[in-house]
């Protein structure tokens, strides 16, 4: 049996003086190498650096460097065809069935918002549903895509059994996350990208790695009981969002199943507990997303002043606490790139940095310097 990459990575011992903040050209540059150096085609290996690059740059470190082992993983093992291109399997003026045919995420989903964007460019309203994908990053990259076009974008995906439906002591959801982003003025977005449970299970996984506890809420264990122990939650399952019973958590079983609907359902790919489960490599994944551009100037003029009115509003509003101001639907991301450009590289935890220096070795590429 071929050895994985954890244990190859338990051969090599990382020095001690590993800094911790990196260029972001350097990140981007270590991820396309990594990628390239298991076959991926380097267009392929590019879309994926950049959505990677994006959540890191963004504050999701939940999403970036900390997920690329899995994709190197994908490719490496043949469960995901890093060279493979989609292609359309039926289409309207409107809309769209794509096949991804097992391809990485990200190249998946910029064909699919970009086929959205052409379709909303000429109908007011492009729909694309996918189906053969993989994982594909944050869900916002594709909605801002999208709002880069000056069109409302809407992305969603299905992902791997998670989440424990209201009531239930075992996963059957994925974490179905969803984003829109609409276009404010002078670039001034609003983006939501939210998962339909409380937290990311990339949220849990960093705490585990820092070996630290999880609030209460996140997640349950075997016996369906909330748990703060991390691993346990990781064993157990995501609770939707809002939680228990008591605090609303079957709207989020809801909106989580309204994902899965516009995924799984309606493009014939995996859904629910079909999917495979998390980090599983003994089938392809076949997951399915859903990616939405509306154009707003088929409908009332000033679109943009509108949205930015209403963010405007509402941060303006006095906030119960004076130390926290009241925010917009992607503020926090902005404050975060703002940070990286200021201090000219993306701070990561020391752990993150000693895996990747791991990783760099056994796939012989150049350590991130």
């Amino acid at each position: 049996m071929p050895s994985t990459l954890a244990q190859e990575k338990d051969k090599f011992t990382p020095p001690e003086n590993l800094t911790t903040k990196y260029a972001p050209e350097e990140v981007h540059r270590y991820m396309l190498d990594c990628m390239t150096a298991v076959g991926t085609p380097k267009p392929q290996a590019q879309a994926l650096a950049d959505v990677l690059l994006a959540a890191d740059t963004r504050g999701h470190f939940s999403h970036g460097l900390n997920r690329l082992e899995m994709y190197v993983n994908d490719v490496r093992q043949g469960v995901c065809a890093g060279d493979a291109v989609p292609t359309i399997t039926k289409e309207s003026v409107s809309t769209a069935l794509v096949n991804g045919h097992n391809g990485l995420g990200p190249v998946v989903g910029n064909f699919c918002v970009d086929l959205a964007v052409k379709k909303a460019k000429e109908t007011g309203i492009g729909w694309v549903c996918a189906r053969g994908s993989n994982h594909y990053g944050i869900a916002g990259w594709y909605a801002m895509r999208a709002t880069k076009e000056g069109m409302l974008g809407m992305s969603f995906t299905n992902t791997s059994p998670l989440v424990a439906p209201t009531r239930a002591k075992k996963a059957a959801l994925g974490t179905n996350p969803l984003a829109l982003s609409a276009p404010g003025k002078n670039g001034d977005d609003f983006v939501l990208d939210m998962a339909t449970c409380v937290v990311a299970v990339g949220k849990i996984e960093v705490e585990r790695r820092k070996e630290k506890p999880i609030p209460e809420g996140w997640a349950i264990d075997k016996e369906g009981l909330p748990t703060t122990n991390a691993a346990e939650g990781m064993s157990g399952a995501l609770m939707p969002l809002g939680g228990p019973e008591l605090h609303s958590g079957y709207k989020g079983y809801g909106l989580g199943m309204l994902v899965e609907i516009f995924c799984g359902i309606m493009s014939g790919g995996q859904y629910g507990p079909n999917v495979r489960r998390w980090m599983q490599t003994d089938r392809e994944a076949d997951l399915g997303q859903c990616f939405v551009a509306i154009d707003p100037t088929f409908f009332a003029p000033g679109f943009e002043d509108r949205m930015s009115d209403l963010m405007g509003h509402c941060r303006d509003m006095e906030p119960a606490d004076e130390s926290k101001p009241v925010l917009a639907a992607g503020d926090p991301e902005r404050t975060h790139t703002d940070k990286v450009k200021s201090e000219r590289g993306i701070t990561y935890h020391i752990n993150q940095i000693k895996d990747s220096w791991k990783l760099a070795k056994v796939l012989g590429v150049k350590p991130m310097e």
